[in-house]
């Protein structure tokens, strides 16, 4: 960050539930905002028949209040962007800007009368050419306990949906302000002193810590990112969180990927493992044939997690589910390749096969 720390004046929490088209008036979509150090309030849509948000009526919204000279950091509960992985499969640049112009040609979600499903079951859009595996998981998915993927549809407290519904207003804001607005940190981890910013957040990560009272959990969802955004700007702590320790190829990795605010960087499971002890384990399992068994780690630090029953790209050789010591980053490989293998992401080894 900037050794000047932005002097944000208006705080925006968005809760961003509900599944149905851009014009349909949704329960789950509230909006909260705290002023200076005022407590947060609802806020409620422009005088219409339709009694709740739409989502094209947020982001319309947001691209007004952006707008206007008065910095403003906006939490919104969706994900930005989608595991490296992705990108990988699809032949795609890692260029978050691209990601999203190529995202909305697929997935139309913004049109009128364009509901998620639709895509995803061919009736409009192609998003048969632009699907992703339950599998696959964010760093920062990873690292929040409880977080689901972006592509685990159908479930109690997914975020696929709202994911696939909301990435193409993230285009539309983009493209009505240009660089008067920061996406962190896809536009870099450092914002600008007098820019606004747009953010990825978990309220689950804040929810717990202010009372219900008596709103809806949506209401409070977005109450909590409000209120968080707000204590933490005037405690310096939004700085602290928006500052990253990461190595620089997770850096790397989730400047393409995004990270959730608040998230920690740190893995919780266990500690990082020391070069020392990734080089000695390499070798202790160079030979007789233990290279494919899980937790073998080889003199680059890539470790094996599991075999699946996938022909790999060799004769006779089944694909390995690798992961990185380094960043995180997982791939499958040949069995045959796992003792020299490097990772495609930050060691400069060849894209892994899918898995």
């Amino acid at each position: 960050m900037t050794d000047t720390a932005p002097a944000f004046v208006r705080m925006i929490g968005i809760d961003y539930s509900g599944a149905e088209t851009a014009n349909a008036s949704l329960k789950g979509l509230r909006v909260y905002m705290a002023v200076g150090g005022a407590a947060p309030q609802e806020v409620a849509p422009p005088p219409s028949p339709k009694r709740y948000w739409t989502r094209r009526g947020i982001a319309q919204w947001l691209v007004e209040r952006l707008a206007e000279d008065i910095p403003t950091v906006v939490g919104i509960d969706h994900a930005f962007s989608f595991p490296l992985r992705y990108f990988e499969v699809h032949g795609l640049l890692p260029d978050w800007p691209a990601f999203l112009d190529d995202f909305q040609q697929h997935w139309p979600t913004d049109a009128d009368h364009t509901y998620v499903d639709f895509v995803r079951f061919g009736t409009v859009g192609n998003g048969a050419a632009r699907e992703g595996s339950p599998r696959w998981r964010r760093l920062t998915e990873e690292r929040s306990p409880g977080a689901k993927s972006v592509f685990h549809f159908d479930v109690q407290g997914s975020v696929a949906k709202s994911t696939h519904a909301g990435i193409p207003w993230l285009l539309f804001i983009r493209r009505a302000l240009g660089d008067r607005v920061h996406f962190w940190p896809f536009d870099g981890w450092d914002v600008p002193v007098g820019k606004s910013v747009v953010l990825e957040v978990y309220p689950r990560l804040w929810s717990a810590d202010y009372p219900v009272e008596d709103r809806t959990p949506d209401q409070h969802d977005a109450y909590s990112v409000a209120a968080w955004l707000s204590t933490a700007t005037a405690e310096g702590r939004l700085l602290q969180a928006m500052t990253p320790e990461l190595s620089p190829p997770e850096m790397a990795v989730a400047q393409v990927e995004g990270w959730i605010l608040g998230v920690p960087w740190e893995p919780a499971a266990k500690p990082k493992r020391s070069t020392k002890r990734i080089a000695k384990v390499g070798r202790a399992g160079s030979g007789g044939g233990k290279t494919t068994k899980a937790g073998y780690v080889n003199k680059n630090g890539q470790e094996v997690l599991q075999a699946t029953d996938l022909p790999g790209s060799d004769h006779n050789q089944v694909v390995y589910v690798l992961r990185c010591g380094n960043c995180g980053h997982r791939y499958g490989a040949n069995s045959s390749d796992i003792w020299q293998r490097k990772c495609p992401v930050c060691g400069g080894g060849a894209v892994g096969l899918a898995f």
